[in-house]
């Protein structure tokens, strides 16, 4: 009888851990202020080879939203609920993805900017190295920057190169991606690099890469942006191209050295991207030597749309200089966030439209359905909407874990989002009765194909999504 007994807890066991070792482990990745527009996959000029890669054998989103604003788009991917909801910064009123996942059995770990209330392992991550400030000197640091848990001193040089952040948040995932796979549990690491936002501040030969990409100015260059989303087929013809407003000059009205300087810092600019693609391949290359590529969900996303405040300081030093402290300003933006209209703060689409790629090899559906769409390439996309929001309950699902009532004696709100899986599996899925944006005096709700907008508490705006 005991023998039956032992015999009937071990496979009961072997099933549960069985169980346990099919759930993904998942790959979370942010930019901070990468336009719609602002990955070769999504119309650009910059080189992305690895997020294209990613694209091309996974799922691409065309009406993806995050928030418009750097803290409010990480609470609500981090808690599944809108940035006030949640309690903002606080995340008083809300509970994370790594809280809900390390009471479920995964190994939860982060780096790069937090932006957020308090510090990372106080909110589920047992691992962390980063930035808790909300923007940083890439080549120098400050002094916000903690490893797991405590106070960490930017030094000089990290791995025998010079310091940079975009290598160390990539240096700092990959150690923790090592010991994750050391265990037999599966992990969530989430990658929230600062790269591309100011200062523009990049290595000499990244930046020389494109000396004499930008020559052309930006009225060339959006539309060249805007003629590869059609013609790959990523967005349909009917999606004009907003027009140049009023604030972004001519580009032909600038004298030759103006011209140069706006030209010099978008090459900076695009090396910041770059450098961010190289250490997302460098985060592959270590899943496929680990075995655990197949079964590992890739998302990436950014924050907000590009970034149109000009913070200039120091316009006379070269940007791998380390006092150097360049932004650039509303023209590049609109460049950032082609098609669409305004920017970062603002709820119309160039705020709040992001690039999202979702790569899963064993969970997502390859073959097109009523939910996606193959483009000509073999790639897959869908216009289905989603939101930042939708990332916990589809993390959920996908790791089998229980969103709570509440955490200690804090009452949790209610979950907002909706689970993505349906569309990996490409078909429709249920989406949101409201979708809703607020930042400031902008405004915003969407509902199916309609939208209402109002920027800096103007008039409001009524438009069809598929017109």
């Amino acid at each position: 009888m005991l023998r039956r007994l032992i015999c009937h807890l071990f496979l009961v066991s072997a099933i549960s851990l069985q169980a346990a070792d099919d759930r993904p482990n998942i790959l979370l990745i942010m930019a901070d202020d990468l336009g719609f527009s602002d990955i070769g996959c999504y119309g650009a000029e910059i080189q992305t080879p690895q997020l294209d890669q990613l694209a091309s054998a996974g799922l691409r989103f065309t009406q993806f939203y995050n928030t418009a604003k750097c803290h409010s788009s990480r609470v609500s991917l981090l808690t599944g609920l809108y940035c006030d909801q949640a309690g903002s910064e606080s995340l008083s009123r809300g509970t994370t993805i790594a809280e809900v996942l390390s009471s479920a059995g995964y190994f939860t770990a982060m780096s790069g900017k937090w932006h957020l209330s308090k510090q990372p392992t106080d909110f589920g991550f047992q691992r962390y190295w980063g930035h808790l400030s909300g923007a940083v000197n890439f080549f120098k640091g400050d002094n916000s920057f903690r490893y797991n848990g405590e106070k960490w001193s930017v030094p000089k040089t990290l791995k025998g190169k010079p310091f940079y952040t975009t290598h160390a948040m990539t240096d700092f995932a990959l150690e923790f991606l090592d010991e994750a796979t050391e265990k037999e549990d599966p992990f969530f690491l989430y990658v929230a690099y600062n790269a591309p936002h100011y200062p523009l501040q990049a290595p000499e030969e990244e930046v020389k890469k494109y000396n004499g990409k930008y020559d052309q100015g930006w009225d060339v260059l959006r539309r060249q942006r805007h003629e590869r989303q059609l013609r790959s087929g990523l967005l349909p013809s009917k999606w004009e191209m907003s027009p140049r407003p009023g604030h972004v000059p001519n580009w032909s009205s600038l004298n030759p050295k103006e011209q140069q300087w706006e030209a010099d810092r978008m090459e900076v600019f695009a090396a910041m991207v770059d450098v961010m693609d190289q250490g997302i391949g460098r985060l592959v290359e270590r899943l496929k030597e680990k075995g655990v590529y197949e079964n590992t969900l890739i998302l990436f996303c950014s924050d907000n749309g590009a970034c149109p405040f000009e913070r200039t300081r120091g316009r006379y030093l070269k940007p791998w200089d380390s006092e150097s402290y360049w932004t650039y300003d509303a023209s590049w933006a609109h460049v950032g966030n082609t098609p669409f209209r305004l920017y970062k703060q603002n709820q119309h689409e160039g705020g709040i439209s992001s690039p999202m790629i979702a790569h899963w090899p064993k969970g997502i559906k390859r073959e097109s359905e009523k939910g996606t769409r193959r483009m000509a390439d073999g790639s897959l996309v869908t216009d289905q909407s989603g939101h930042l929001v939708d990332f916990m309950a589809t993390i959920l699902e996908l790791g089998k874990a229980r969103y709570p009532d509440k955490v200690d004696d804090r009452k949790i709100d209610p979950l907002m989002g909706r689970s993505l899986v349906p569309v990996f599996k490409g078909k429709p899925r249920e989406g949101h009765q409201t979708l809703y944006f607020h930042f400031g005096t902008d405004r915003a709700l969407r509902q199916g194909d309609w939208k209402i907008v109002s920027a800096k508490s103007g008039r409001w705006e009524l438009y069809n999504m598929d017109e």
